[in-house]
Protein backbone atom coordinates (compact mmCIF):
# COMPACT_ATOMS: atom_id res chain seq x y z
CA UNK A 1 0.00 0.00 0.00
CA UNK A 2 0.99 3.42 -1.10
CA UNK A 3 1.05 6.62 1.48
CA UNK A 4 -1.65 7.88 -0.92
CA UNK A 5 -3.81 4.69 -0.36
CA UNK A 6 -2.74 4.31 3.06
CA UNK A 7 -6.13 5.50 5.30
CA UNK A 8 -5.37 8.15 7.05
CA UNK A 9 -7.61 9.79 10.52
CA UNK A 10 -6.83 12.94 11.40
CA UNK A 11 -6.21 12.81 15.40
CA UNK A 12 -6.15 16.85 16.42
CA UNK A 13 -4.43 19.96 16.09
CA UNK A 14 -0.43 19.23 16.22
CA UNK A 15 -0.17 22.41 18.42
CA UNK A 16 -2.58 21.02 21.29
CA UNK A 17 -1.40 17.37 20.68
CA UNK A 18 2.45 18.21 21.34
CA UNK A 19 1.44 19.34 24.64
CA UNK A 20 1.35 16.19 26.18
CA UNK A 21 4.28 13.67 26.04
CA UNK A 22 1.77 10.84 25.99
CA UNK A 23 -1.94 10.60 25.78
CA UNK A 24 -4.50 8.65 24.60
CA UNK A 25 -6.41 8.51 20.73
CA UNK A 26 -9.14 6.85 18.88
CA UNK A 27 -7.66 5.60 15.08
CA UNK A 28 -10.63 4.12 13.78
CA UNK A 29 -11.74 1.63 16.26
CA UNK A 30 -8.37 1.45 17.89
CA UNK A 31 -7.20 2.98 20.92
CA UNK A 32 -3.89 4.41 20.41
CA UNK A 33 -0.93 6.21 22.68
CA UNK A 34 -0.31 9.30 20.34
CA UNK A 35 3.91 10.11 21.73
CA UNK A 36 5.55 13.09 21.77
CA UNK A 37 9.39 13.55 21.87
CA UNK A 38 11.95 15.74 20.91
CA UNK A 39 9.90 17.18 18.65
CA UNK A 40 8.39 13.97 16.67
CA UNK A 41 5.28 12.24 17.47
CA UNK A 42 4.86 8.47 17.51
CA UNK A 43 2.29 6.34 17.83
CA UNK A 44 1.88 2.43 19.28
CA UNK A 45 -1.17 0.44 20.46
CA UNK A 46 -2.74 1.64 23.35
CA UNK A 47 -3.14 -1.79 24.69
CA UNK A 48 -0.31 -3.56 26.72
CA UNK A 49 0.59 -6.89 26.00
CA UNK A 50 0.65 -7.96 29.82
CA UNK A 51 -3.53 -7.68 30.59
CA UNK A 52 -5.00 -4.78 28.06
CA UNK A 53 -3.69 -1.74 30.63
CA UNK A 54 -4.05 1.86 28.59
CA UNK A 55 -1.02 2.41 27.48
CA UNK A 56 -2.25 5.71 26.15
CA UNK A 57 -2.46 6.55 29.86
CA UNK A 58 0.58 5.78 30.83
CA UNK A 59 4.00 8.24 30.67
CA UNK A 60 7.22 8.53 29.04
CA UNK A 61 10.60 7.37 30.66
CA UNK A 62 13.06 7.74 28.46
CA UNK A 63 12.49 6.06 24.72
CA UNK A 64 10.06 3.98 26.44
CA UNK A 65 6.09 4.48 27.53
CA UNK A 66 5.63 3.27 30.73
CA UNK A 67 2.26 1.09 30.88
CA UNK A 68 0.24 2.63 33.95
CA UNK A 69 -1.05 -0.20 35.74
CA UNK A 70 1.85 -2.93 35.80
CA UNK A 71 4.85 -0.43 34.50
CA UNK A 72 5.51 -2.69 31.18
CA UNK A 73 7.57 -0.79 28.90
CA UNK A 74 7.46 -0.12 25.01
CA UNK A 75 9.36 1.93 22.51
CA UNK A 76 7.48 5.44 21.72
CA UNK A 77 7.61 4.83 18.22
CA UNK A 78 8.62 1.28 17.40
CA UNK A 79 6.59 -0.35 20.35
CA UNK A 80 9.38 -2.90 20.91
CA UNK A 81 9.74 -3.81 24.19
CA UNK A 82 12.56 -3.28 26.55
CA UNK A 83 16.12 -3.85 26.16
CA UNK A 84 15.99 -8.04 25.68
CA UNK A 85 12.52 -8.03 25.47
CA UNK A 86 12.37 -6.55 22.07
CA UNK A 87 10.37 -9.43 20.45
CA UNK A 88 7.33 -8.44 23.04
CA UNK A 89 5.97 -6.08 21.66
CA UNK A 90 2.80 -3.74 20.62
CA UNK A 91 1.99 -2.70 17.03
CA UNK A 92 3.08 0.72 16.00
CA UNK A 93 1.70 3.23 13.71
CA UNK A 94 3.16 5.44 10.90
CA UNK A 95 2.12 9.35 11.82
CA UNK A 96 2.64 12.44 9.61
CA UNK A 97 1.83 16.44 10.41
CA UNK A 98 0.14 18.34 7.72
CA UNK A 99 -1.26 21.59 7.71
CA UNK A 100 -0.63 21.53 11.27
CA UNK A 101 -3.06 18.15 11.91
CA UNK A 102 -1.82 15.15 12.98
CA UNK A 103 -2.50 11.95 10.76
CA UNK A 104 -2.15 8.41 11.81
CA UNK A 105 -2.44 6.04 10.02
CA UNK A 106 -5.24 3.14 10.46
CA UNK A 107 -3.34 0.30 9.76
CA UNK A 108 -0.61 -0.89 12.23
CA UNK A 109 3.06 -0.54 10.38
CA UNK A 110 4.02 -3.57 12.47
CA UNK A 111 2.63 -6.88 14.27
CA UNK A 112 1.87 -7.60 17.96
CA UNK A 113 4.86 -10.01 19.27
CA UNK A 114 4.74 -12.08 22.36
CA UNK A 115 7.08 -13.80 24.38
CA UNK A 116 6.59 -17.13 24.99
CA UNK A 117 6.02 -16.99 29.52
CA UNK A 118 5.67 -20.15 31.48
CA UNK A 119 2.74 -20.08 33.90
CA UNK A 120 3.53 -19.05 37.52
CA UNK A 121 3.78 -21.48 39.60
CA UNK A 122 1.32 -20.02 41.91
CA UNK A 123 -1.10 -20.30 38.91
CA UNK A 124 -2.02 -23.66 39.04
CA UNK A 125 -5.31 -24.95 39.72
CA UNK A 126 -5.74 -25.66 43.29
CA UNK A 127 -5.66 -29.35 44.11
CA UNK A 128 -5.61 -30.66 47.60
CA UNK A 129 -3.23 -33.85 47.46
CA UNK A 130 -3.97 -36.44 49.95
CA UNK A 131 -2.45 -36.45 53.53
CA UNK A 132 -3.08 -35.16 56.92
CA UNK A 133 -5.24 -31.85 58.09
CA UNK A 134 -2.46 -29.37 57.27
CA UNK A 135 -2.66 -25.95 59.47
CA UNK A 136 -0.57 -22.96 58.54
CA UNK A 137 -0.08 -20.28 61.10
CA UNK A 138 0.65 -16.42 60.23
CA UNK A 139 2.46 -14.73 62.96
CA UNK A 140 2.16 -10.99 62.22
CA UNK A 141 3.47 -9.57 65.02
CA UNK A 142 6.51 -6.94 63.84
CA UNK A 143 10.19 -6.84 65.36
CA UNK A 144 13.18 -5.37 64.78
CA UNK A 145 15.77 -7.53 62.93
CA UNK A 146 18.35 -9.48 64.85
CA UNK A 147 16.04 -8.09 68.17
CA UNK A 148 13.73 -10.96 69.54
CA UNK A 149 11.28 -10.24 72.15
CA UNK A 150 8.63 -11.62 73.38
CA UNK A 151 5.16 -12.11 71.71
CA UNK A 152 2.52 -13.18 72.99
CA UNK A 153 -0.10 -13.79 69.86
CA UNK A 154 2.91 -15.71 68.68
CA UNK A 155 3.51 -17.64 71.98
CA UNK A 156 0.23 -18.90 71.66
CA UNK A 157 0.52 -19.94 67.78
CA UNK A 158 3.72 -21.81 68.80
CA UNK A 159 2.13 -23.78 71.15
CA UNK A 160 -0.75 -24.37 69.53
CA UNK A 161 0.70 -25.40 66.44
CA UNK A 162 3.40 -28.22 68.28
CA UNK A 163 0.22 -29.80 69.67
CA UNK A 164 -1.13 -30.18 66.74
CA UNK A 165 1.77 -31.49 65.00
CA UNK A 166 2.03 -34.11 68.26
CA UNK A 167 -1.06 -35.26 68.60
CA UNK A 168 -1.02 -38.67 67.94
CA UNK A 169 -3.17 -40.36 65.56
CA UNK A 170 -4.87 -36.93 64.94
CA UNK A 171 -1.66 -35.21 64.20
CA UNK A 172 -1.38 -32.88 61.51
CA UNK A 173 1.19 -31.32 59.24
CA UNK A 174 2.22 -27.76 60.46
CA UNK A 175 4.06 -24.77 59.05
CA UNK A 176 4.64 -21.12 61.01
CA UNK A 177 5.56 -17.99 58.77
CA UNK A 178 6.47 -15.42 60.80
CA UNK A 179 5.78 -12.81 58.27
CA UNK A 180 8.25 -10.24 59.57
CA UNK A 181 11.09 -12.56 58.09
CA UNK A 182 9.51 -11.67 54.44
CA UNK A 183 10.63 -9.18 52.51
CA UNK A 184 7.79 -8.10 50.13
CA UNK A 185 6.28 -5.22 48.58
CA UNK A 186 3.14 -3.55 50.08
CA UNK A 187 -0.06 -3.19 47.70
CA UNK A 188 0.71 -0.66 44.88
CA UNK A 189 -3.15 -0.21 44.33
CA UNK A 190 -3.39 -1.95 40.69
CA UNK A 191 -7.31 -2.55 41.58
CA UNK A 192 -7.53 0.97 42.56
CA UNK A 193 -6.58 1.77 38.94
CA UNK A 194 -8.77 -0.93 36.96
CA UNK A 195 -10.46 -3.96 38.54
CA UNK A 196 -8.74 -6.26 35.65
CA UNK A 197 -5.38 -4.77 36.97
CA UNK A 198 -5.75 -6.69 40.06
CA UNK A 199 -4.41 -10.42 38.97
CA UNK A 200 -3.99 -14.11 40.43
CA UNK A 201 -0.77 -14.28 40.97
CA UNK A 202 -0.31 -10.96 42.44
CA UNK A 203 1.52 -8.90 39.78
CA UNK A 204 3.85 -7.70 42.22
CA UNK A 205 4.45 -11.15 42.89
CA UNK A 206 5.07 -12.04 38.97
CA UNK A 207 7.26 -9.30 38.24
CA UNK A 208 9.56 -9.49 41.02
CA UNK A 209 11.08 -12.41 41.50
CA UNK A 210 12.38 -11.12 44.84
CA UNK A 211 8.92 -10.31 46.61
CA UNK A 212 8.88 -13.00 49.44
CA UNK A 213 4.79 -12.88 49.22
CA UNK A 214 4.81 -16.40 47.52
CA UNK A 215 5.06 -17.95 50.37
CA UNK A 216 2.12 -16.38 51.64
CA UNK A 217 -0.01 -17.33 48.82
CA UNK A 218 1.53 -20.99 48.17
CA UNK A 219 0.65 -21.99 51.64
CA UNK A 220 -2.86 -19.71 51.86
CA UNK A 221 -4.26 -21.05 48.56
CA UNK A 222 -2.48 -24.32 47.83
CA UNK A 223 -1.14 -26.14 50.84
CA UNK A 224 -3.27 -24.95 53.85
CA UNK A 225 -6.76 -27.00 55.41
CA UNK A 226 -6.68 -24.42 58.23
CA UNK A 227 -5.27 -20.89 58.61
CA UNK A 228 -4.49 -19.52 61.43
CA UNK A 229 -4.24 -15.78 61.96
CA UNK A 230 -1.80 -14.52 65.42
CA UNK A 231 -2.18 -10.69 65.40
CA UNK A 232 -1.45 -8.50 68.58
CA UNK A 233 -4.14 -5.48 69.16
CA UNK A 234 -2.04 -2.35 68.23
CA UNK A 235 -4.03 0.91 68.82
CA UNK A 236 -7.25 -0.85 68.79
CA UNK A 237 -6.40 -2.54 65.33
CA UNK A 238 -4.77 -5.69 64.27
CA UNK A 239 -0.93 -5.11 63.70
CA UNK A 240 0.40 -2.94 60.61
CA UNK A 241 2.20 -6.09 59.26
CA UNK A 242 -1.38 -7.53 59.46
CA UNK A 243 -2.31 -5.43 57.27
CA UNK A 244 0.36 -4.96 54.75
CA UNK A 245 -0.30 -9.06 54.13
CA UNK A 246 -3.82 -8.15 53.47
CA UNK A 247 -3.78 -6.00 51.09
CA UNK A 248 -1.51 -7.86 49.24
CA UNK A 249 -4.18 -10.81 49.53
CA UNK A 250 -7.28 -8.79 48.24
CA UNK A 251 -5.66 -10.43 44.87
CA UNK A 252 -7.62 -13.95 46.29
CA UNK A 253 -10.85 -12.16 47.31
CA UNK A 254 -10.67 -10.11 44.00
CA UNK A 255 -11.08 -13.25 41.83
CA UNK A 256 -14.02 -13.65 43.17
CA UNK A 257 -15.30 -10.37 42.43
CA UNK A 258 -13.83 -10.37 38.94
CA UNK A 259 -13.51 -14.10 37.70
CA UNK A 260 -16.21 -15.96 39.70
CA UNK A 261 -13.15 -18.08 40.39
CA UNK A 262 -12.99 -19.71 43.98
CA UNK A 263 -9.19 -20.02 45.02
CA UNK A 264 -10.00 -21.01 48.53
CA UNK A 265 -12.38 -24.25 48.77
CA UNK A 266 -12.66 -26.08 52.18
CA UNK A 267 -10.52 -23.59 54.46
CA UNK A 268 -11.08 -22.62 57.68
CA UNK A 269 -9.27 -20.11 59.18
CA UNK A 270 -8.74 -19.21 63.38
CA UNK A 271 -7.53 -16.49 64.83
CA UNK A 272 -5.26 -15.74 68.09
CA UNK A 273 -6.02 -11.63 69.44
CA UNK A 274 -3.76 -10.61 72.28
CA UNK A 275 -3.09 -7.40 73.38
CA UNK A 276 -2.53 -4.75 76.31
CA UNK A 277 -5.35 -3.05 75.53
CA UNK A 278 -9.27 -3.71 75.24
CA UNK A 279 -10.84 -3.84 71.42
CA UNK A 280 -11.13 -7.73 70.74
CA UNK A 281 -14.32 -7.65 69.30
CA UNK A 282 -13.56 -5.22 66.78
CA UNK A 283 -10.32 -6.95 65.08
CA UNK A 284 -11.72 -10.30 65.43
CA UNK A 285 -14.87 -9.04 63.73
CA UNK A 286 -12.67 -7.17 60.80
CA UNK A 287 -10.42 -10.23 60.55
CA UNK A 288 -13.52 -12.57 60.17
CA UNK A 289 -14.99 -10.56 57.40
CA UNK A 290 -11.96 -10.02 55.35
CA UNK A 291 -12.05 -14.38 55.26
CA UNK A 292 -15.58 -14.68 55.29
CA UNK A 293 -15.51 -13.15 51.84
CA UNK A 294 -12.48 -15.20 50.35
CA UNK A 295 -14.70 -18.10 51.02
CA UNK A 296 -13.22 -19.52 53.88
CA UNK A 297 -14.89 -21.23 56.86
CA UNK A 298 -14.52 -20.75 60.64
CA UNK A 299 -14.78 -23.21 63.41
CA UNK A 300 -17.54 -23.19 66.58
CA UNK A 301 -15.83 -20.28 69.07
CA UNK A 302 -13.64 -19.53 66.06
CA UNK A 303 -10.92 -17.32 68.04
CA UNK A 304 -9.05 -17.13 71.17
CA UNK A 305 -8.45 -13.55 72.72
CA UNK A 306 -6.97 -11.85 76.00
CA UNK A 307 -6.74 -8.14 76.93
CA UNK A 308 -5.93 -7.16 80.42
CA UNK A 309 -7.91 -3.67 79.18
CA UNK A 310 -8.32 0.10 78.14
CA UNK A 311 -6.11 1.27 81.61
CA UNK A 312 -4.07 -1.92 81.91
CA UNK A 313 -0.89 0.47 80.76
CA UNK A 314 1.72 -2.13 82.20
CA UNK A 315 3.04 -4.79 79.03
CA UNK A 316 5.05 -6.56 81.21
CA UNK A 317 2.31 -8.07 83.70
CA UNK A 318 0.52 -8.58 80.52
CA UNK A 319 3.28 -10.55 79.03
CA UNK A 320 3.76 -12.41 82.42
CA UNK A 321 -0.32 -13.53 82.43
CA UNK A 322 0.16 -14.91 78.65
CA UNK A 323 3.36 -16.79 79.50
CA UNK A 324 2.02 -18.54 82.78
CA UNK A 325 -1.73 -19.02 81.52
CA UNK A 326 -2.50 -22.51 80.99
CA UNK A 327 -5.97 -21.49 80.39
CA UNK A 328 -5.03 -19.45 77.42
CA UNK A 329 -2.64 -22.01 75.98
CA UNK A 330 -4.97 -24.68 76.61
CA UNK A 331 -7.44 -22.82 74.60
CA UNK A 332 -5.42 -22.06 71.65
CA UNK A 333 -4.84 -25.64 71.65
CA UNK A 334 -8.48 -26.86 71.78
CA UNK A 335 -9.14 -23.70 69.11
CA UNK A 336 -6.76 -25.70 66.37
CA UNK A 337 -8.39 -28.87 67.50
CA UNK A 338 -11.90 -27.89 66.50
CA UNK A 339 -10.17 -26.35 63.40
CA UNK A 340 -8.73 -29.21 62.03
CA UNK A 341 -12.47 -31.18 63.09
CA UNK A 342 -14.20 -28.84 60.93
CA UNK A 343 -11.47 -29.19 58.22
CA UNK A 344 -11.67 -32.83 58.15
CA UNK A 345 -15.92 -32.81 57.70
CA UNK A 346 -15.52 -30.44 55.01
CA UNK A 347 -13.29 -32.44 53.22
CA UNK A 348 -14.99 -35.47 53.27
CA UNK A 349 -18.15 -33.72 52.65
CA UNK A 350 -16.92 -31.38 49.67
CA UNK A 351 -20.39 -30.60 48.37
CA UNK A 352 -18.64 -30.15 45.11
CA UNK A 353 -18.14 -27.25 42.62
CA UNK A 354 -21.09 -26.38 42.35
CA UNK A 355 -21.92 -25.42 45.96
CA UNK A 356 -19.69 -22.29 45.29
CA UNK A 357 -21.85 -19.17 44.26
CA UNK A 358 -21.01 -15.67 44.54
CA UNK A 359 -22.60 -14.45 47.86
CA UNK A 360 -22.78 -12.14 50.62
CA UNK A 361 -22.14 -8.23 49.30
CA UNK A 362 -20.62 -9.52 46.24
CA UNK A 363 -23.37 -11.70 45.15
CA UNK A 364 -24.03 -9.98 42.07
CA UNK A 365 -22.42 -9.04 38.59
CA UNK A 366 -20.08 -6.33 38.79
CA UNK A 367 -22.14 -2.96 37.61
CA UNK A 368 -25.66 -5.36 36.98
CA UNK A 369 -28.35 -5.04 38.34
CA UNK A 370 -30.79 -8.09 38.58
CA UNK A 371 -34.64 -7.73 40.24
CA UNK A 372 -36.91 -10.51 40.93
CA UNK A 373 -39.52 -10.93 38.80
Amino acid sequence: MTDHDEAWIDVGASAELAAKPVQEVRVGSRKVALTFRGGEFGAISGVCNHVGGPLGRGHLEGDFVVCPWHYYKFHWQSGAGEPGYEADRVPSHAVKVENGRVLVSEAQRTKRGRLPHDPHPLAREPKREPGPIRILGLSTTTMTAGQARYSTSEDLLVHALANAREGGDGACDTRLIRVRDLAFRACEGFYSKSARACTWPCSITQMDSRDQMDQVYEGVVHWADVIVVATPIRWGGASSLYYKMIERMNCIQNQETTANRHLLRNKVVALIVTGGQDNVQAVVGQLLTFFAELGCQFPQFPFVAHSRGWSAEDMENNEQYVRDSKFLHEGAVALLRRSADMARVMIERDLGQGALVRGGRKGHQLDTERRLP
